[in-house]
């Protein structure tokens, strides 16, 4: 605390009254609203906001680059329905945060990056300020809010709006603009005390119509071939039971996105997941619980949906988000959890689906599953994505309790078909805009969060945009263990200059390099391994230990594809 002597820019005092700042009023804020972590990267002006934080029993994590601690707190904010807090300077480090945040809106991911800037009247005029930017406007396109604080006595208001906006209605990204000058302001302690507060209800129910409810039983009333679509956002709602309880009541075949396995088990009887592409072609009604049609799910439409029209229920907080690509003949607005529980009140009178439907589904499953298995039980030498990626699977069968983080083009997209789930909210992977990057950052966020393991799954090229936060992994002794598949390049490591020149292709990265050496130079544990046997045994120690380890998984540089199954989105490889 201070002790004021003179009248200063905010308040007349007393001398010797005790006096607080902006820095301690920003941190009294964030943990009278329950929130003890902040995960960012310290400079001019925020460092000794960092300091006084941890100084306040708040847990500051630091970070190499400002876009992975924004996946970190993103991801937090998506495994406890509070947003993360992300801390960063001004200008440069604004925007590296800013591209976290953006992807954090387009997740549905509460999440508020907070940044230290230029003052107004500088900025204003244009006259050239140390990083000077107009942050408030930039940041506007690409969150749900953008405020900025300029008086000390304006704190609490500004950081309950920014709680508010990031975990209400839809959930999403919130920038909150922080004036060097700000955190020098002060007030007396009195003032302060006055001026914070903690949020009342920031995530209030929104309960569903009972019209809306009726409309939703009556189409699936008249269902031959229902299908019922969960999204990240049921998993996000933490409404397990009642999902669970519609589902199993309800007899409907289900089909989970990558975020939203575990909601169940995988191996769920119910579960579709084996037969995806038969199920969304050959369904006549599809209820999608907290899931968009977007280009994940080829926006409703087209081949994917067998080219026919389907009768949909969608369940959703925004009711803006129906009629987005396709009709919406039943849409359910509300939270997810008031809606699934009301569905579930009135599901009884809705007949089960026929044998018909449910053993075509079983059939498609059991052959399947059974040829993947031939598959996987296949041990190529050098291994390939299938080989490895059967042995991960059977490592973390035996610990559910693993957080996994999964990015890459043909590792994301053979790891989500062949790494089961059994717990809600333990998968974390590209999402909705499907880029690269977010790795390190989730896998911190994850651990720092749930306090426990996490294994992340990555190709090589998608480690390369956060590896150097090994170095933090390393520093704050998480139980994170990186698998890095190693297969050479992009997509694959065989494409050759053709020109003959000295230059590399343009996917071709350094041959045989060895990633494990690179958590060694921080202190943790690398493994080099070339066989399923040799990544089990070293998976399998990693997750015991409990410490920062690295797995440079050597993956045949032949396999993969183009694109992965992104292919029709490549102009030049839709071609071929």
């Amino acid at each position: 605390m201070l002790t004021a002597t003179k009248e200063n820019s905010t308040n007349t005092v007393e001398s010797g009254e005790e006096l607080t700042d902006g820095f301690h009023l920003v941190i009294d804020a964030l943990k009278a609203n329950d929130i003890d972590t902040i995960f960012g990267l310290v400079g001019i002006p925020i460092t000794d906001l960092a300091r006084l934080a941890q100084a306040e029993g708040m847990r500051f994590i630091g970070f190499r680059h400002e876009q992975h601690a924004g996946n970190a707190a993103a991801i937090a904010g998506y495994m406890t329905q509070k947003p993360g807090i992300c801390l960063t300077v001004s200008a440069p480090g604004f925007l590296n945060g800013l591209t976290a945040l953006a992807n954090a809106t387009t997740n549905c991911f509460p999440m508020v990056l907070i940044s230290g800037s230029s003052e107004r009247e500088i900025v204003d005029l244009q006259q050239g300020d140390y990083e000077e930017m107009d942050q408030l406007n930039a940041a506007k396109p690409y969150v749900k809010a953008s405020y900025r604080i300029n008086k000390a006595e304006d704190i609490g208001i500004g950081v309950a709006r920014a709680i508010r906006s990031a975990v209400s209605g839809r959930p999403g990204g919130v920038y909150l603009d922080v004036p060097a000058q700000l955190l020098a302001q002060t007030l007396t302690v009195a003032e302060g005390k006055k001026s914070i507060f903690k949020v009342v209800d920031p995530i209030p129910r929104q309960i569903p119509g009972p019209d809306a409810i009726a409309r939703a039983i009556n189409v699936l009333k008249t269902s031959k071939r229902p299908l019922i679509l969960l999204g990240k956002g049921a998993a996000y709602a933490q409404a397990d039971a009642e999902i669970r309880a519609l589902i199993e009541k309800s007899g409907i075949p289900y089909l989970p996105m990558s975020m939203a396995k575990g909601l169940l088990p995988d191996k769920h009887p119910q579960c579709a997941s084996a037969a995806r592409s038969y199920v969304l072609a050959e369904a006549d009604t599809v209820l999608i619980i907290g899931a968009r049609l977007n280009w994940l799910l080829a926006h409703g439409k087209g081949k994917t949906w067998g080219n026919n029209l389907k009768r949909f229920i969608q369940v959703d907080i925004s009711p803006i988000e129906a009629d987005s690509n396709v009709p919406i003949e039943a849409p359910v607005i509300g939270d997810i959890g008031s809606c699934v529980a009301a569905l579930l009140a009135e599901i009884g009178s809705v007949p089960k689906p026929s044998a018909e439907w449910t053993g075509a589904i079983e059939e498609r499953k059991e052959k399947n599953i059974a040829k993947m298995e031939v598959t996987l039980s296949a041990n190529p030498s050098p291994m390939n994505f299938h080989s490895a990626l059967g042995a991960i699977r059977n490592v973390l069968r035996t610990r559910p309790e693993v957080n996994l983080v999964n990015e890459g083009a043909n590792t994301l997209d053979f790891c989500r078909a062949i790494v089961d789930m059994n717990q809600p909210r333990k998968r974390f992977d590209s999402g909705t805009w499907g880029i690269m990057g977010i790795g390190m950052g989730y896998s911190i966020g994850a651990a720092v969060t749930s306090g426990l393991p996490v294994v992340a799954v990555e190709g090589d090229s998608a480690f390369g945009f956060s590896g150097m936060e090994l170095e933090t992994v390393c520093r704050y002794n998480l139980p994170i263990t990186t698998i890095v598949f190693n297969n050479n390049g992009v997509y694959r490591g065989t494409d050759v200059n053709p020109t003959g020149g000295p230059d590399v292709a343009p996917t071709v990265f350094v041959k045989n390099a060895r990633y494990d050496k690179m958590i060694e130079a921080f202190g943790g544990v690398g493994y080099q391994v070339t066989t399923p046997d040799e990544l089990t045994k070293a998976l399998t120690e990693a997750i015991a230990a409990g410490k920062p380890a690295l797995i440079n998984a050597v993956i045949d540089e032949t396999a993969g594809t183009e694109s992965g199954r992104l292919t029709n989105l490549n102009p030049s490889t839709a071609k071929k």
